[in-house]
């Protein structure tokens, strides 16, 4: 797989762990054009992998991301409206492909997130950060928007908070992160890869192709009619039911036995 300029990805737990490491950190991991390319065709590739059970996305260095580095702002404001129309789309195409990625993302946040590295954290299905994480939705400081990853924030922490922090672009703690929805877990730094292999640990016990179900189903019912959902979670049970996966772990249940996918 790559090789890429800024990222760098391997396989771990025999190979149903992925992490995808982001490796700018003389700029704080700051987003360039090479880095979401980069990140672009890694999340493509690994979602052909069916065996995943997760991807993990965490940052070197000091901070998780500051958002767009100062070459990206450079380049902005010499653009024309169609230029920055097509350049900010190369990161919303970025934000879809994270956020509908088959299996679960698990982000390890420390440092600061800033603006886009938000977004990054928005659109992981599961968010552990260190106590002493800053946020900020900084754009407005700047005379711009976080327009390209509010509709992933909005997801997470609803419009009244998004009213107030992408307005006022200060800096929010990890607490209050984790008490708008933004981020699930805070722990001390020390403990912050201790959580994340607790974390993996429950997501390798689960089965790889349920894990993927069950995100697929938090991602659409709720944007469903009564009528569709009935039917869609009516056909999706009998269809994990009746697959090899649910009749195994229905069977390791009853015969009191770890399922075949359950690995020390």
């Amino acid at each position: 797989m790559g090789p890429y300029t800024h990222i760098n990805v391997d396989y771990r737990f025999q190979g149903r762990i992925a992490r995808v490491t982001i490796q700018r950190p003389e700029v704080h991991n700051a987003f360039n054009t090479q880095l979401i390319q980069d990140l672009q065709s890694a999340f493509i590739q690994l979602s052909q992998d069916t065996n995943l059970h997760a991807v993990i996305l965490a940052s070197e260095g000091k901070s998780f991301s500051a958002g767009a580095d100062i070459q990206m702002m450079k380049e902005a404001i010499t653009f024309s409206a169609d230029e920055n129309v097509q350049d900010a789309l190369q990161l919303a195409d970025l934000m879809q492909t994270i956020d509908t990625f088959p299996c679960p993302v698990v982000a390890r946040v420390h440092g600061t997130a800033m603006g886009g590295g938000v977004g990054l954290v928005a659109v992981c299905d599961i968010a552990l950060a260190a106590n002493h994480v800053r946020f900020a939705f900084s754009e407005v400081k700047l005379g711009i928007a976080p327009a390209v990853i509010s509709p992933y924030v909005l997801r997470k922490i609803g419009v009244s908070h998004a009213r107030a922090l992408f307005t006022i672009g200060e800096r929010f703690s990890a607490q209050r992160a984790y008490e708008i929805g933004l981020v699930h877990v805070v722990v001390p730094t020390e403990q912050l890869d201790e959580a994340l292999e607790r974390t993996i640990q429950e997501l390798l016990s689960s089965a790889p192709q349920a894990l993927r179900a069950c995100k697929t189903l938090a991602q659409q019912v709720g944007t469903m009619e009564t009528t569709e959902a009935l039917l869609y979670t009516a056909e999706t049970i009998a269809r994990l039911r009746t697959s090899p996966e649910g009749q195994e772990g229905l069977r390791a249940f009853l015969e009191k036995r770890q399922p075949s996918w359950h690995q020390d």
